[in-house]
């Protein structure tokens, strides 16, 4: 193929990446823009496939087919609620993959790759031109360094994401000094690439490098708690996509470059909304955890005997009387399963002429978007999920708000308490609807380890038990009514 006709295919991938993207913005054109990037990736893959020489295509087709294997099971047997630990593993395994292309790259044009811990000691007398002419040696070394650093922290940083998600790990772990033995590992890591550009041929920089990268992935993550776990992911979404960008200089490939570049980017830009949504700082969010600081709150204080529970054959009568409803999900709704009962008891409602809409935060649930995808899972019509800014000035006006299992981020203490350490963080103004109604197994603490005054408030009622089946026995009462 003539090296014209590969740019112009590489050119097409990437306007297909970029289009795909821009499907991925809006729920209803998400799965085009999710088969456009698909389509554009497999044309880079084949048109690079095609270009290179002496490949023994052997080892092509048993990856793709165990790609291919791996990913359709995942795909068939992961459930919605567990998505964000497929997305922290595929983050790592973008890290690791851009982790290996560095290093494959790097004992290649050493000649040989060492065989023990003895042999990375002994430097090869190599300099920074068997890597490229001039200064593109240089870079290239560089390249490599960066690469290697940041797969390696991507690596491990999402490995641990998907150990707290999966709640295999319930303890924080962290360097002595925080924010300052990571700084250490990071300043360690940037001297070790420093040290291997000045010196190619010694590859115990190079075993420094990812030595300390992994660690640093590790202690990054590992202090961070669960409110902040959608941040992290996009973050490491972000890591990710730059690595591979990297890797594409590595490589002298352009449609990695621009495929790397595009998630890099859109994972930075996500994290920054993420952040302005939790009023967080991203600085706040690596190195600590929910903002500290103010009194201990006694929750004891705060409900007082104040709470009033009631049953879902209750809040049935209150369904059937009301003019309009807003569904408010949380991670606890992720939990139950309960998308699919939810949207049947908004069925139920709109059968009886209730407008019926969902509040979406931000942040609800575990990662960029996951209410969206449960409810969509549920084939909730796109136009009844609403964002935070859209549907906060219409909670004066609506009759019964429903919250399952959504606790810090309907939080009035954001709003009233200064010393909170979530206060200033937007939150869904539910308390201003006439009557509030939230499923939830307990009075527990949500991931701020607060107390929520809301549920003392004298227009809420606590629907206790599983949410799934407190929905379901709503919905039957309301059906029952007819």
């Amino acid at each position: 193929m003539s090296p014209n006709l590969i740019n112009f295919i590489y050119l097409v991938a990437g306007v297909l990446f970029i289009l795909g993207i821009k499907g991925l913005t809006k729920p209803k054109t998400a799965v085009r823009g999710n088969m456009l990037s698909a389509l554009g990736m497999l044309m880079a893959v084949a048109v690079t496939l095609l270009t290179i020489n002496d490949v023994d295509y052997r080892y092509i087709v048993a990856g793709v087919v165990v790609g291919s294997l791996v990913g359709s099971i995942m795909a068939l047997r992961i459930q919605m609620t567990s998505m964000p630990q497929m997305v922290a593993l595929l983050n790592g395994f973008g890290g690791g993959a851009s982790l290996t292309i560095a290093l494959a790259e790097y004992f290649s044009t050493l000649g040989a790759a060492p065989t023990s811990m003895a042999d990375m000691l002994v430097p090869v007398a190599v300099d920074s031109s068997a890597f490229g002419v001039g200064a593109e040696g240089t870079f290239a070394l560089i390249a490599i360094g960066l690469t290697v650093m940041i797969g390696a922290l991507t690596l491990t940083g999402s490995f641990i994401a998907f150990a707290k998600l999966q709640e295999l790990m319930k303890k924080s772990y962290g360097l002595p000094g925080g924010p300052i033995g990571n700084a250490i590992l990071v300043l360690g890591a940037l001297a070790a690439v420093v040290f291997l550009v000045l010196n190619p041929g010694n590859m115990a920089a190079m075993l420094t490098i990812v030595g300390l990268a992994l660690l640093l992935g590790l202690f990054l993550v590992m202090p961070i708690g669960g409110a902040d776990m959608p941040v992290v992911i996009a973050l490491l979404n972000s890591y990710s996509g730059i690595a591979a960008a990297l890797a594409g200089f590595i490589l002298g490939n352009t449609v990695l470059i621009i495929a790397g570049s595009l998630v890099g980017t859109s994972g930075l830009i996500l994290t920054q909304i993420m952040c302005v949504a939790m009023n967080r700082s991203l600085a706040n969010v690596l190195f600590g955890k929910m903002a500290a600081g103010g009194e201990t709150i006694d929750a004891d204080e705060v409900y007082a005997g104040k709470v009033k529970s009631a049953q879902p054959d209750e809040v049935a009568l209150m369904l059937e009387v009301a003019q309009r409803v807003v569904i408010v999900p949380g991670y606890g709704m992720a939990m139950a399963q309960a998308q699919h009962a939810v949207r049947e008891l908004a069925d139920a409602m709109e059968v009886r002429g209730v407008e019926v809409e969902y509040g979406i935060h931000p942040v609800a649930g575990r990662m960029p978007g996951h209410m969206n995808v449960l409810l969509a899972e549920a084939e909730v019509p796109y136009d009844k999920l609403v964002e935070m800014d859209r549907i906060n000035p219409t909670f004066e006006d609506t009759d019964v708000v429903i919250i399952i299992g959504a606790n810090d981020v309907t939080n009035p203490m954001a709003r009233e308490s200064e010393g909170s350490p979530i206060y200033g963080m937007p939150i869904l103004n539910v308390d201003k609807a006439k009557n509030v109604v939230v499923i939830k197994r307990s009075l527990s603490p949500g991931f701020a380890g607060l107390p929520n005054p809301l549920f003392a408030m004298d227009h809420t009622l606590m629907v206790y038990g599983d949410g799934k089946k407190a929905v379901v026995e709503m919905t039957t009462a309301l059906n029952q009514a007819d």
